[in-house]
């Protein structure tokens, strides 16, 4: 086992007995007994990332950027990799550097070198919160002689909440769209958005508590009583995409008490059986994290879902192929399972 794992779970049994909690808590704190199919598809799907990032520490093929970017470090991350000892260090190291370099000096937006948009930068913004504190920064740049656009991960996500709270101010939503410039608003942006945001808070950069309101109150205005959830007008039968964005984002903004989480927590609850085929990465890793957060139980038969389907889906090479590239479909389906590791902190219950 890698060294990460063996701290991490040695921590874990430390608070398992010097604590007062359940034995169903510990489990569902920190994971245990991940099952083999799991471990193979992680395994595997980690060595694909790690075989075909560039020199330059990004993902060459499909849809790519910043954005994808975070997702692979999460994914490096999400099962216990060690940043700084493990096999993937460098990796990591020249993943965040990447991601870094994309970043505008001035604007503090994740893209400005192409590949730009609020998605990529609620992404980077959470795969860059995700690694904040856990990577040794005095040797993020070893190696590397370009001194150019070199920054600390803390200075970097203080650049991206200023970004991402100038954009959300200049909007009448109060929310985000693909620009950073954008008056209008959607659901699935906003998302990804905000749990950049609420990733940056957890890992104690200063986010304005407004800036949390507003977002989730943008979601509360466009979830109906039904749970049904709108794209970009208020109500709408939606997709099942969103009903799982908005539970989780109510659930990491701490709105459980919400009418409307605990509303359209009853759809994604009754939705277990049916698949998703527009943007299926995207729901998989969404509704996990949804379910996790809300109804353990339900997760538990999601999780042995999905582990089926993607043990089918993964390719030969440990890639999973998807409309956006191999990069994208890789990380976001490890993403999916990572609920069965719990090392992350924005997959804490």
């Amino acid at each position: 086992m890698r060294n990460c794992k063996y701290l991490l779970a040695s921590f874990a049994a430390t608070l398992f007995f010097f604590q007062p909690c359940s034995a169903q808590d510990t489990q569902v704190r920190f994971g245990t007994d991940v099952p083999l199919d799991v471990q193979l598809i992680y395994d595997r799907g980690l060595d694909w990332l790690a075989s075909h990032q560039s020199p330059e520490g990004g993902w060459d093929e499909g849809d790519v950027g910043p954005g994808v970017t975070g997702m692979c470090v999460m994914a490096f991350l999400a099962s216990g990799e060690d940043p700084n000892f493990g096999p993937y260090r460098d990796h990591i190291r020249r993943a965040i550097r990447n991601m870094i370099r994309t970043q505008g000096e001035a604007t503090g937006f994740f893209g400005d070198g192409g590949h730009g948009s609020m998605y990529h930068h609620g992404f980077a913004m959470l795969g860059m919160s995700e690694v904040y504190g856990v990577l040794d920064e005095d040797s993020l740049w070893d190696g590397d002689t370009n001194t150019e656009g070199r920054r600390s991960i803390g200075a970097s996500l203080e650049l991206a909440v200023r970004a991402t709270i100038t954009s959300q101010k200049n909007n009448q939503w109060k929310a985000w769209r693909y620009s950073p410039e954008a008056s209008d608003a959607d659901t699935s942006v906003s998302g990804a958005v905000l749990m950049g945001l609420l990733a940056a808070r957890n890992a104690g950069i200063k986010v304005p508590d407004d800036g949390i309101d507003n977002a989730l109150e943008y979601f509360r205005s466009m979830t109906t009583n039904r749970g049904e959830v709108g794209y970009s007008g208020i109500g709408g039968g939606g997709s099942n995409n969103l009903k799982s964005i908005a539970a989780l984002v109510f659930a990491i903004g701490k709105r459980k008490n919400l009418a409307e989480y605990k509303a359209v927590l009853e759809r994604v609850t009754g939705n277990l059986e049916v698949d998703e085929y527009s943007y299926p990465e995207y729901y998989r890793y969404y509704t996990a994290q949804a379910l996790f957060q809300g109804d353990f139980e339900s997760w538990n038969k999601w999780n042995l879902k999905t582990a089926r389907q993607l043990k089918d889906l993964q390719s030969d090479d440990g890639s999973f192929p998807s409309g956006h590239g191999a990069a994208y479909g890789t990380s976001m389906s490890l993403l999916a399972m990572a609920l069965n590791y719990r090392f992350l902190p924005i997959y804490e219950r």
